[in-house]
């Protein structure tokens, strides 16, 4: 089971009205020891910081073609908790419910990461985003880049 590294940026720029965008960079070692990278980036309309955050681990997740371990550096705290402290866990054995407050937002998309991350082993890990971790700071690049592209997809 190789290893690979994932870096990930959801950069809502401020305004869920407005355009938005997604960073992704895969780091891994192929068979024959040699370090590639692959980047993948995309720009959404009308969508939330948290949706974007999702979307960039997915993408990330969805692009190994066979079982890895997977460490996955966010910086949504919301992310990375949601795994590491059992949230999600607890919401599904709930129905997909946080008690008083309601239903789990953004359930289309926590049920796909869910399924991408299945064959791997994935530990989520918290980098500090903005002149926080290097690799961090390169997916917000991407994540910029795709909200001022003008291939913005409509919201997923």
């Amino acid at each position: 089971m190789g290893k690979v590294l994932i870096y990930t940026d959801g950069s809502a720029r401020g305004n869920p009205d407005g355009p938005g965008g997604f960073g992704t960079i895969l780091h891994f070692v192929d068979q024959k020891g040699v370090l590639h990278e692959k980047t993948i980036s995309g720009g959404f309309k009308r969508t939330t910081n948290n949706r974007m955050e999702l979307l960039a681990a997915i993408k990330g997740l969805e692009a190994l073609n066979r079982p890895c371990q997977v460490e996955l550096y966010s910086d949504s705290k919301y992310l990375v908790d949601a795994f590491n402290q059992h949230w999600i866990e607890n919401w599904v054995a709930h129905n997909w419910q946080r008690g008083k407050s309601g239903p789990v937002k953004n359930i289309d998309l926590w049920e796909r990461l869910l399924k991408a991350k299945e064959p791997h082993q994935v530990s989520f890990i918290w980098v500090k985003g903005h002149n926080g971790h290097p690799l961090n700071e390169r997916c917000d690049k991407l994540a910029t880049s795709a909200a001022d592209g003008e291939d913005l997809e409509e919201d997923i």
